[in-house]
């Protein structure tokens, strides 16, 4: 129990340089493509998940916003493994870092926003002046939807970030529980083992969640921009 509560989440080194960047990596050498006529039962999993994604992403877009379908799958699918990978012992989750998150969601959204400033100008420009506006209102509600605008990506960030960093500490404070009950008190050690396995259970469904919601916020920012 004397562990640090937030050691999990420092940023793994060796030999004194950080390797996040190979962790980062890993994911994506777990996606491989199969070069047999007959693919197995991993591979027809993958390309059936990759239909499904697309088919719920792109059937309000667009043929302009359907351009970024790989983008859009590659990231809900990096999002998703990296955020199970983070949940077995002794691995690290990067999407607990508000840095890494912020670097998804700010490229992406601002392609999406100079996307809409380039092809809708003026359906853009009008998100900033809601129609019948009064005019003494018009320099403060411009102010504030220039504020919401900018804050949709540190809200992307921050949501995946807050919900991924709070499922790891109460697995964290719980394991920890139920670890030190057990010389005290089994029985009740017996209870908080089984609510560490039925919130272990719910991190893998919120990991999954997550990662839709955020690839579906970004998809809905290019929508509203194509």
């Amino acid at each position: 129990m004397n562990e640090n509560l937030f050691a999990s989440f420092i940023t793994p080194t060796m030999m004194g340089l950080p390797i996040v960047v190979l962790i980062i990596m890993l994911p994506s050498m777990l996606m491989t493509s199969s070069k047999r006529l007959i693919s197995n039962r991993f591979h027809s999993f993958q390309q059936w998940l990759v239909k499904l994604i697309i088919k719920q992403m792109m059937l309000i877009h667009s043929p302009k916003g359907r351009t970024w379908s790989l983008m859009l799958v590659s990231l809900i699918m990096f999002i998703g493994s990296t955020n199970l990978l983070g949940l077995l012992p002794h691995t690290f989750t990067p999407t607990t870092q508000l840095s890494t998150n912020l670097g998804m969601a700010i490229p992406l959204w601002a392609g999406a926003v100079i996307l809409g400033f380039r092809h809708k100008l003026k359906a853009s420009l009008a998100h900033f002046l809601p129609q019948g506006t009064p005019i003494s209102l018009i320099p403060m509600l411009i102010i504030i939807e220039t504020i919401s605008l900018f804050i949709q990506p540190m809200a992307l960030a921050v949501r995946l970030t807050a919900n991924i960093t709070a499922g790891h500490l109460l697995i964290h404070l719980i394991g920890g529980a139920t670890l030190v009950l057990t010389s005290i008190s089994p029985p009740t050690a017996t209870i908080t083992f089984i609510i560490l396995a039925l919130l272990t259970i719910l991190e893998f469904a919120v990991a999954l969640i997550q990662a839709y919601v955020f690839t579906l916020l970004v998809s809905l920012y290019l929508h509203d921009n194509t």
